[in-house]
């Protein structure tokens, strides 16, 4: 493909029975189908052979042999452009050169002409071939592209001089369509060059996944061959294969081309590690859990992959407007030149005169508008900022997102995984006065704080709730043993039902204890209270601290104008506390989680919103927010309703998110403005006879050019300003 009418093409001819949906993507060279059936794809791909394009289907279970066999057809393409362009120019430079010596020497011998016949002829049949040769496949198939322009262009300066030849006229453009074909062949290579560098981010992280996987049983094997449960060992300065556990060992663990965090983090027995992280300075033996397109690190590409090929609703219109583009352009030059031919014959111009200026008028309107730029603008700008954001641990779900991002007044955040680390711990165990009036014989006897501890930790035992695993992480830690529930309910945002050895016990917040009229005390911090047969016993006081960089994170948020807001099923007062030490503006704390999802919807009555959240519980409400934030350290499900997803636990990624959205979103706009200048501006000039077919062929080529550029600058963005 080569232009945006190329795009539409592949797309009608992709439409076939069984195919819900097609996203054709011209920067990367891809289609991404949504098909009933697998089977469909091969018909889709001779489909679209037909219609003159080549195409495959690619293995998704083998991405680094796709992406590889992708890289070497991008490079031949790029080398064939390189070529084209080279002998175009040792043929046009030394000839254009020669011209305007002899010009200005007033220097006219008779062989020139056709020394610039031979210069053009060759420029026809060797760079030119491959512009004729697509452009004659688009007709055939009854359609237009960018090359039926430039065939056309080069044909209409070449044929006119060709029969100035024989007739007297004061200007031949044979050095002009020799010098447009490698102009044009210039920048289409330079444009294939900077293509591959937007496709570097994909390639980067494919990349990550060594080759040899060292298996625990002594042997060496390929990555590819690695199944669920395998143990390998992952020596210093080697990437882990795959997803999996540690069970033995301890070794800094550099995540940054994964999650974006750059300081290694320790990992160690029982600890998780991605497939692709770098192991720093020791040595781990792993169970591996997932491999192969389950790991994290094939999620992230498929994820960036679907980015890259979806559309915003301002690529459907540009699409719309790239599909009727080249039959206009064509009427506008088939209008030009009879209108030229006409001014010409009324203003009693030589005919020499007159067909001279219709020719370089009708040329010049052919090159100048052709739609590649056009085609290029949003892909490449999606590329290059998809492919910034993955290597940052920002992956863009939801395409639309962007657009949202831009327009956001207010930032809802959850509290526990978001702003604090998500890890509380048991700071105090304090008994109530009742337990005096309970038997000695009663489960765990209830007389001392380990009792207690021991009790709330067999009843917690199969919450998945950060506190509960943190009063059952304390327990073990004192080496209790746990009992195990005959029931179990879990009462979401409250605590937990259970019956132990006959007994009902209820652990959990206040509000539960209370809903089961059973009189709990208030405290001053985070506590989780525990009642026997109607009775309480006592509460647990947990902490759980903010994360160190989030009052950063919140101050960023600021500095962008965005109202912040902790929302949260704690108490108001630990809320408030927590608020405070962050910096943020306002507190909703006491909200269940059926509850957060309405409030965010009432929120979003004044502004557009963004939610972030880590856990299952936040799900809800990041579907209802204009944009959902799902830090990736949280559950899958939190991850499938937020339209962007951090990989790191940073709160940090969330300020560089909306900027990345920002600044990707300006880059796009600043591509249709440079796509559609040089076309709404030039082809009035180029019709009015005020350029050459050089000037236009070089106009177009800075038009792919300035796109593709612009979209490299986002490479360099710093996402911290």
């Amino acid at each position: 493909m080569t232009c945006a009418s190329c795009v539409a093409h592949v797309d009608k001819a992709a439409r076939i029975e069984g195919v819900r949906s097609v996203q054709v993507n011209l920067a990367a060279g891809r289609a991404e189908l949504d098909v009933a059936d697998p089977a469909i794809a091969e018909r889709v791909a001779e489909a679209i052979r037909a219609a003159g394009f080549g195409a495959s289907v690619e293995d998704t279970a083998s991405r680094s042999a796709n992406e590889a066999d992708r890289l070497q057809r991008q490079l031949r393409h790029a080398n064939g452009w390189r070529n084209r362009a080279i002998l175009g120019l040792c043929l046009w430079a030394p000839a254009e050169t020669f011209h305007w010596i002899a010009h200005f020497n007033h220097y006219h011998p008779a062989w020139m002409p056709w020394l610039m016949f031979a210069v053009g002829t060759t420029a026809i049949v060797l760079i030119g071939s491959a512009f004729y040769r697509n452009a004659f496949a688009a007709l055939r198939r009854g359609t237009t592209d960018m090359d039926v322009l430039i065939a056309m262009g080069a044909s209409v300066a070449y044929g006119y001089s060709v029969i100035g030849l024989f007739v007297d006229t004061p200007h031949l453009y044979f050095t002009e369509a020799a010098g447009l074909l490698a102009l044009i062949s210039l920048g289409h290579w330079l444009e294939a060059r900077a293509r591959l560098k937007a496709g570097d981010a994909i390639r980067e992280l494919l990349q990550l996944t060594p080759d040899i996987a060292h298996r625990a049983d002594g042997n060496d094997v390929p990555v590819h061959e690695l199944l669920r449960g395998d143990l390998v060992i992952v020596r210093p300065g080697e990437r882990v294969p795959a997803d999996g556990k540690v069970t033995d060992g301890r070794s800094g663990i550099d995540e940054s081309l994964v999650t974006g965090e750059s300081v290694p983090v320790l990992r160690q027995k029982g600890d998780n590690v991605l497939g692709g992280t770098l192991a720093t300075d020791g040595a781990l033996t792993v169970r591996l859990t997932r491999v192969g397109a389950e790991t994290a690190l094939s999620n992230i590409v498929k994820l960036v992959e679907k980015a890259q090929a979806s559309k915003p609703p301002v690529q459907r219109l540009a699409d719309r407007i790239s599909a009727i583009f080249v039959p206009v352009v064509i009427g506008i030059a088939l209008v030009t030149g009879v209108v030229w031919v006409s001014v010409g014959y009324a203003s009693g111009w030589e005919p020499g005169v007159t067909w001279a200026r219709t020719a370089n008028a009708v040329c010049s309107v052919l090159i100048i508008a052709c739609p590649c730029a056009l085609g290029l603008a949003i892909p490449a700008a999606l590329m290059v900022g998809t492919g910034l954001g993955a290597k940052r641990g920002i992956l863009l779900r939801d395409i639309d997102s962007l657009q949202r991002a831009e327009k956001l007044g207010t930032v809802v955040l959850d509290k526990t995984g978001t702003l604090t680390a998500g890890k509380p711990a048991v700071t105090d165990v304090s008994l109530s006065g009742d337990r005096r009036e309970l038997s000695a014989e009663a489960p765990f006897g209830r007389r001392s704080t380990e009792d207690l501890l021991q009790l709330a930790a067999s009843a917690e035992q199969f919450s998945a709730h950060p506190l509960a695993k943190a009063i059952v992480a304390e327990a073990k830690q004192r080496r209790l043993s746990l009992a195990s529930p005959d029931k179990f309910e879990d009462v979401p945002g409250l605590g937990v039902r259970a019956t132990i050895a006959g007994t009902a016990v209820l652990v959990g917040s206040a509000e539960l204890l209370r809903e089961s009229g059973i009189d709990a005390p208030d405290t001053d911090g985070t506590a989780v209270h525990v009642a026997v047969d109607g009775v309480h016993l006592g509460h647990i006081e947990l902490a759980d601290p903010i994360k160190p960089d989030s009052p950063t994170a919140i101050a960023r948020l600021h500095a962008m104008g965005l109202r912040t807001v902790l929302l949260t099923g704690d108490w108001q007062r630990v809320a408030e506390a927590i608020a405070a030490e962050a910096g943020i503006d306002d507190v909703r704390a006491g909200v269940r989680p059926d509850g957060k999802a309405a409030a965010v919807e009432a929120f979003k009555r004044d502004h557009p919103v963004a939610m972030v959240g880590d856990g299952v519980n936040d799900a809800p409400a990041l579907a209802a927010a204009d944009l959902g934030i799902a830090m990736g350290g949280g559950a899958d499900v939190a991850a499938e309703a937020g339209g962007v997803v951090l990989m790191g636990e940073s709160l940090l990624g969330v300020p560089r998110a909306i900027r990345l959205s920002k600044a990707t979103m300006r880059c796009i706009r600043q591509n249709l403005f440079f796509a559609f200048v040089y076309n709404v501006a030039a082809i009035p000039l180029a019709a009015a006879g005020l350029l050459n077919p050089l000037i236009a062929a070089t106009c177009m080529a800075l038009s792919d050019l300035c796109v593709i550029g612009n979209a490299l600058r986002l490479r360099r963005k710093d996402l911290d300003r």
